[in-house]
């Protein structure tokens, strides 16, 4: 496979929209930021340290691979020396962007253009970028990659922006340095509560090669997330160090990333992951708990439960037993390319017309953990077990749970 194609696989793969099946719910219920996750594709040092599924849940994040979108392009690049080119002051952070999605649509020439403005004098090969015109991406993505010499040696820089719903972003945490070696690290809030993630680390936290790797990522109040990477050689991985260090210092890559020139591009994305609030049955948590303790077997009771607008984890117990139930209720909103409705053509149809589908031991579906799933016009409700505890209801209750009429929104 050549290299191109290995970089577009990668991008591809992590796109791929598992929040979508209802396969990966442990992941989704368990990692909490793992719909942001998915957005995040290989600088795994500047993920956030975190343990069981939750790891298993983030995809990496970072720099991002880009193929075929634009052709390679050659040119010098004259900025001020500070490297802010002609937007905002360095340290100046940017405004937020509309906060409904714009009907402009930019191009990956603009988003590589946009960051050749903002580089400091020095020329600039292999350059490529995304803009919101990418079918792939679906207007959620724009970015550009390039290398830079700016007389000292050849430099990757990579560059993401997306755009998170409310509530959606996941904030940079500097690494652990028993895990990941880094010279500096620090996360700041700037005057209008903009988050900013700077670090000064390596390629290769297991010291097999001296390859360095300096981030800078910014996450605005409005759900802009920018993510600048910039390292000491002309490829991520696999090529020599071409100079001893990256090119632009934490403070210029502060000044880039906070630019006022991104604030169109920021304006022009469309909102990246799962539209919760679209999804909203108008059921609250504790209206879901209620119903469920009421289609619970007698002896079960449920101790806690956590989550949000479509998604509950519900700990619940028996005698000195317990166990965890994961419960999603959602308003059904297809989307191009949505799966669900393929995802139900084999289902038993119930009575009402409704359409039940049966995942474990005994059944056509033996993989995954014990669960139902039930769709009633645009009414979805799932169950399930977690595989990994106590088993405290049969795959018959689980199917009364989902199937029943107890379940109808309130908007």
């Amino acid at each position: 496979m050549s290299e191109p194609d290995k970089f577009e696989d990668d991008l591809l793969y992590a796109l791929t929209r598992t929040g979508e099946g209802f396969r990966t719910e442990q992941a989704d219920l368990v990692a909490g930021g793992y719909r942001r996750g998915r957005s995040r594709w290989r600088r795994r040092s500047t993920a956030a340290v975190v343990g069981g599924a939750a790891a298993l849940a983030l995809v990496g994040t970072g720099a991002v691979y880009l193929t075929g979108s634009t052709p390679a392009a050659t040119s010098t690049v004259a900025a001020a020396s500070s490297g802010t080119g002609t937007g905002s002051p360095a340290g100046t952070s940017a405004p937020a962007a509309a906060a409904t999605p714009s009907a402009t649509v930019i191009t990956g020439d603009e988003v590589l253009a946009t960051l050749q403005a903002l580089l400091p004098k020095g020329q600039t090969t292999d350059g490529q970028g995304r803009g919101t015109d990418d079918a792939t991406m679906k207007g959620t993505f724009a970015g550009a990659q390039l290398v830079f010499d700016d007389g000292g040696g050849k430099s990757l820089m990579s560059l993401g922006i997306q755009k998170h719903r409310k509530g959606q972003s996941q904030q940079q945490t500097c690494p652990d340095p028993k895990i990941n070696r880094v010279d500096s690290c620090s996360v700041t809030t700037l005057a209008d509560g903009s988050k900013l993630f700077l670090m000064q680390g390596y390629e290769y936290p297991d010291h097999r090669a001296d390859t360095k790797d300096w981030i800078a990522v910014l996450n605005g109040p409005d759900g802009r997330e920018i993510n600048l990477s910039e390292w000491n050689s002309p490829q991520e991985k696999g090529a020599p160090d071409s100079r001893p260090n990256p090119p632009l210092t934490p403070d210029q890559l502060k000044a880039i990333v906070t630019d006022k020139s991104w604030d169109r591009i920021v304006a022009a994305l469309q909102y990246d992951g799962v539209d919760r609030a679209a999804q909203d049955t108008g059921l609250s948590l504790q209206d879901r708990q209620a119903i469920l303790a009421g289609l619970l077997p007698a002896g079960v009771t449920i101790t806690g439960i956590d989550g949000d607008e479509v998604i509950a984890n519900v700990r619940i117990a028996q005698g000195g037993a317990t166990g965890l139930v994961f419960l999603r209720v959602q308003k059904l909103v297809l989307e191009p390319g949505d799966q669900t409705e393929k995802m139900f053509q084999d289902a038993t149809v119930l009575p009402d017309g409704g359409k039940l589908m049966v995942y474990g031991p005994g059944t056509a579906h033996t993989k995954g953990q014990p669960a139902a799933d039930v769709l009633r016009g645009d009414l979805r409700v799932y169950v399930s077990l977690d595989p990994n505890g106590k088993q405290l209801l049969t795959l018959d209750q689980l199917k009364a749970i989902a199937t029943s009429p107890a379940w109808k929104p309130k908007k």
